[in-house]
């Protein structure tokens, strides 16, 4: 289905064309005056010096052939030579008719879809998920769940930091506790136990002493230096408790991350690609392209067109071992080879979009990618506290996510209890469901790229630009639909009994809903959810200025009834699917 812009601008080509100007001059945009139209064209402003005329002697050309438009109500040209315009209520209507015929209300599906890896995760094992972890679990999420809507193939992929010194450090604390163990006694045979020698609460507990230990304690350091080397040297005992840490963290990642509402097809880790770090390797300097630098092992990726310092990118450290790049790089092979994507997106802080270039330049450099294939990086800013800095416990340490989560639940349960007068099971339920809401839409509803302030009483609020208003709008027209069925209504008989807009409110609630289909075009075009946010939280204001200027279900037309409650059907269903993009749902009731 066409957006209405390009409908509206192909009139106005039309008129344009027909009044002896190019037609291209046509191009219409919503207006910034929207207390005097709704849509402006100024094109007559642009031909002026082409045709050698004064603009407003153009717009009243134009305007003259549009007096009997079935798409413009009024075309008004306006010193110096705007054109101001009204659409027909008619156009209107049947724009919106359309759109609810539509499987996708209006949406086209790409008819060229594409294979796509998504790297949104990025945990690292033995380790609970921080605060740290929140934006590129949510933003991921919406961007698989948008491009997935219009019809691209797309695969997620957690990529778990599973094969580097955290390892070391977990492994050699619990050598230190615990000596007995079996998996240290490297001259052992047998077979190892099948339970794990530690929780995933005794794990989460030891990777930070280890570390801090580390830090402090130069031979523990090099203890666990030689515990990861044992480890990647496929020790069998160290290849053992590794399995048993890996098994036991993703369960309790899994737990955290199926109660977001983020799921992943893929749960590879960079232990994936171990093998083949040698021969990619050793294919690079093959090709001519790596080579030795101050002992590591170098790809250089400067281009003629740099502006500023570009670092090579390291393959192996001037110890032999890996770096990240080595088993990113590695990553790419591998998904080339087993999924053959034609892009391939990854979201990180944006404090890693230096190391990003120097990956993806490295890639096409070095022949691991197709020469069509596209590479991209989403860099996400940092959710921040009042003070402005990276959020903190009260203590200056990381929240744990579980904890960020469970406040901004207490503080919804807290709300709605105030609201129902108890707490109650359905209570609860509706506050876990709207308190996901208020963390990700309060983080989706900023451009990726900028940081944020994590403020808990602006993003539960029910007012204003927040998931919760959003949800209690939806609550509203789903009241508003159960009482219609409890007054005798059948939602199914009137299911498509959208009429032209009889009311300004009408109006522009049905305008609102026909910008859907190009928000969402730009949304899976840009990688960008906060597009989405902007669009329901407008049409959110426009259906509550509806809701607020007419009486519903007392009007005593049935067939002007019929038409209202086949317009808040459209709009329900337009929120919920819209919502559902950005990774949330809503409830029955608030």
């Amino acid at each position: 289905m066409k957006k209405i812009l390009d409908l509206i601008s192909e009139e106005m080509m039309n008129a344009f064309e027909a009044a002896g100007y190019d037609r291209e001059l046509g191009r219409v945009t919503v207006s910034n005056r929207p207390d005097l139209c709704e849509y402006q064209c100024n094109g007559a402003m642009a031909g002026a010096k082409q045709y050698k005329k004064a603009p407003i002697m153009i717009a009243n050309d134009v305007a003259a052939k549009l007096t009997d438009s079935a798409v413009f109500q009024t075309a008004q040209a306006v010193a110096p030579g705007f054109l101001n315009l009204v659409l027909t209520d008619a156009f209107v209507g049947d724009y919106i008719r359309g759109m609810r015929a539509e499987e996708k209300y209006g949406v086209e599906e790409t008819d060229r879809p594409q294979e796509i890896v998504i790297d949104y995760g990025g945990p690292n094992i033995a380790k609970p998920l921080h605060v740290g972890h929140l934006r590129s679990a949510i933003i991921g999420e919406s961007v698989k769940r948008i491009e997935r809507y219009i019809g691209h193939h797309v695969t997620g992929d957690v990529h778990l930091g599973d094969w580097g010194q955290p390892m070391g450090l977990v492994m050699n604390e619990l050598k230190a506790r615990s000596p007995e163990l079996v998996y240290f006694d490297e001259s052992y045979t047998g077979e190892y136990p099948a339970e794990p020698p530690f929780t995933v609460a005794e794990l989460e507990e030891i990777y930070p002493f280890a570390s801090k230990c580390s830090k402090e304690d130069e031979q523990y350091k090099a203890d666990a230096m030689a515990c990861t080397y044992k480890l990647q040297s496929g020790v069998r005992g160290y290849r053992a408790l590794w399995q048993h840490i890996i098994a036991v963290s993703v369960v309790d990642l899994r737990r955290i991350y199926d109660n977001m509402g983020v799921t992943f097809d893929l749960w590879n880790g960079e232990s994936s690609v171990r093998d083949l770090i040698p021969g990619m390797v050793e294919e690079m300097k093959a090709g001519g392209h790596a080579y030795i630098s101050d002992g590591a092992l170098v790809v250089d990726v400067k281009e003629e067109t740099d502006t500023k310092e570009m670092p090579p990118c390291m393959l192996l450290k001037s110890d032999g071992a890996s770096s990240y790049a080595t088993t990113d790089l590695a990553t790419i092979k591998m998904r080339m080879e087993q999924n053959h994507p034609d892009a391939l997106i990854y979201l990180t802080d944006k404090r890693q979009e230096l190391y990003f270039q120097q990956v993806f330049r490295c890639a096409r450099k070095t022949g691991l990618i197709k020469p069509e294939t596209k590479l991209v990086h989403i860099p996400f800013g940092t959710m921040n506290g009042k003070d402005g800095k990276p959020f903190k416990t009260r203590d200056g340490g990381v929240m744990r996510l579980e904890n960020l989560i469970r406040e901004v639940y207490d503080e919804m349960l807290r709300k709605i209890t105030e609201t129902r007068g108890a707490e109650n099971e359905e209570a609860r339920q509706t506050a876990e469901t709207v308190a996901y809401a208020a963390l990700k839409y309060g983080d989706l509803s900023n451009q990726a790229s900028k940081d944020y302030i994590f403020d808990i009483d602006r993003f539960t609020s029910s007012e204003g630009d927040t998931g919760p208003y959003i949800l209690y709008t939806i609550a509203r027209i789903k009241s508003i639909l159960a009482k219609y069925v409890q007054d005798g209504g059948d939602l199914q008989a009137v299911y498509s009994c959208i009429p032209a807009p009889s009311t300004e409110g009408e109006k522009q609630l049905m305008m609102a809903l026909a910008k859907y289909n190009a928000c969402i075009e730009a949304a899976a075009q840009e990688y960008a959810p906060h597009k989405i946010c902007a669009y329901i939280y407008e049409l959110a204001n426009a259906l509550n200025h509806f809701y607020h200027e007419t009486k519903i279900l007392a009007e005593e037309n049935a067939e002007k009834k019929a038409g209202w409650i086949a317009l808040l059907l459209l709009t329900r269903d337009v929120l919920e699917t819209a919502i559902d993009l950005l990774g949330f749902s809503a409830p029955e009731r608030m």
